[in-house]
Formats: structure tokens, C-alpha cells, sequence
């Protein structure tokens, strides 16, 4: 999929590996738009690359469904969707104080893999009506997982279980929207120095980095926009499961 001159949401891109992947979009000529719970933070990262911001819930219907279709309104309509909103509440299941409560994993499913879910599926509705472009290309959604989909950590049970089921979705969405031209990825990014491990003692960011093979850092949310990039651009890549990680394989804990 071309990105010049198409128009693009990403989700959670007021901070982070958002608003890392509008900046690459914004480079690259789309007409980005930066759809955040934060609305400041959309405004700010909307001013910076010339995007629109949207401030919303992404498990809301009514707010996707409405920056979806601003977003529809640019160019020749929604070609791209980046989903990178997510929450990671950290918990294990039985712990001191007895079990996780109930809220609290299915707050973290519902705002990780419901709301990849749901806009995917209002993105795929109004993607699918579009005109054909080369291949007979229609648009593209790139979801955001995490290597704690495959090795999750004791304690990240339920982060794990909502990126496990963003993983799982790839294949199946790209499987049933093949006959739109829409294409399916997902990336799963190790750790990456994002807003919240900035925080985070100099000691405690250098402990995190040794654990990574090669190259022994955290990554840089560019590297991640630029797999987003890759799997946007190449239209042979769909149904799959990007890992981004420096070959990290996490430990129990």
C-alpha cells in the first residue's frame, strides 16, 4: 500500500510507539490521524507532524466509529489503520491478598484486544467500499502485540491473554478480508523505551537491556514505526506476526 497521499489512523498516538509511527507516516506523505483517550497529547502530536487529532475510547463504538469516519473523509478514504492503544496493569492471578479481581482482567482485555477489535472491524466495514488501488489493494491494518504473547512473565497474565488474542486474530481477519484487498499484521515488539520505562532509574533501563542479545538496548520507537512502515508497504506481507525484539526471549520472571 502506498502511503503518499493516503489517509491513516493510528490509535494511542499521543505517546509512544504511536505517535512514533504518526511521526514515519506523517514523513512519508499520508494524511495521519491521531486518534487518543488523551486529547492533549493527540493535539500535540497532531501539531507536530500536521495530523488531525481525535480524542476518543477506542472500545467505544461511537468513538471509533467517528474518527473512523473523519478519517474517512481525507483523501481517497481510510487506507490505513495502526492499532497501538493498549494498557499493561501488572497482577498475578493468586496473589497475597487472594485472586486478581475479575475488573481488573477484563479491563485490560477489553481496552487491548476489544478495542484492536473494534476498530478493526469498523475500519475493515468502511475500507472494503473504497475503490481498488494496484493488486486490487483497497487498505491495510497493522496491529500492535507483544512478545509477551508467546513467553508472558508471571504477573502479566492478563496483559499477555489480550496481546495472545491480538496475535491470534492476524490470520483469521486477513484470511476473511482477502476478498476486500485488505491486508492484516501485527507487530510484537520486545521492550522499548517508551514513556513509561523513561521513568525508570538509569540502573533499572540498563538490567532491562542486558537481558536482549543483540543489540543489547531497548528499542527505539522508530524501529517500531519502521516495521509498521514495512508491513504497510510490502504487499506481499499479510496474516503475519512481526516479532521486534532483538532476539529477547522474556524469563518466568
Amino acid at each position: 500500500m502506498k502511503i503518499e497521499g493516503s489517509s491513516a489512523l493510528v490509535t494511542g498516538g499521543g505517546s509512544g510507539l504511536g505517535a512514533a509511527t504518526a511521526r514515519l507516516l506523517a514523513q512519508r506523505g499520508a494524511v495521519v490521524h491521531v486518534f487518543d483517550r488523551n486529547r492533549q497529547a493527540a493535539e500535540a502530536v497532531a501539531g507536530e507532524i500536521g495530523g488531525v487529532a481525535l480524542a476518543g475510547d477506542v472500545t467505544s463504538e461511537a468513538d471509533a466509529a467517528a474518527a473512523l469516519d473523519t478519517a474517512a473523509r481525507a483523501g481517497d478514504g481510510l487506507r490505513i489503520l495502526v492499532n497501538c492503544a493498549g494498557i499493561g496493569v501488572a497482577g498475578r492471578i493468586l496473589g497475597k491478598s487472594g485472586p486478581m479481581p475479575l475488573a481488573d482482567f477484563e479491563t485490560v482485555i477489553r481496552v487491548n484486544l476489544v478495542g484492536t477489535f473494534n476498530m478493526m472491524r469498523l475500519a475493515a466495514e468502511r475500507m472494503a467500499t473504497l475503490s481498488e488501488r494496484v493488486d486490487k489493494a483497497r487498505g491495510v491494518i497493522v496491529n500492535t502485540a507483544s512478545v509477551a504473547a508467546f513467553e508472558g512473565q508471571i504477573g502479566q497474565a492478563a496483559y499477555a491473554a489480550s496481546k495472545g488474542g491480538i496475535v491470534s486474530l492476524a490470520l483469521p481477519a486477513a484470511r476473511e478480508f482477502a476478498r476486500f484487498g485488505i491486508r492484516v499484521n501485527t507487530v510484537a515488539p520486545g521492550i522499548f523505551m517508551t514513556p513509561l520505562l523513561h521513568n525508570l532509574p538509569q540502573e533499572a533501563q540498563e538490567s532491562l537491556a542486558a537481558a536482549i542479545p543483540y543489540p543489547s538496548r531497548l528499542g527505539d520507537p522508530a524501529e517500531f514505526a519502521d516495521a509498521v512502515r514495512f508491513a504497510i508497504e510490502n504487499q506481499y506481507i499479510n496474516g503475519e506476526v512481526i516479532r521486534l525484539d532483538g532476539a529477547l526471549r522474556m524469563q518466568p520472571k
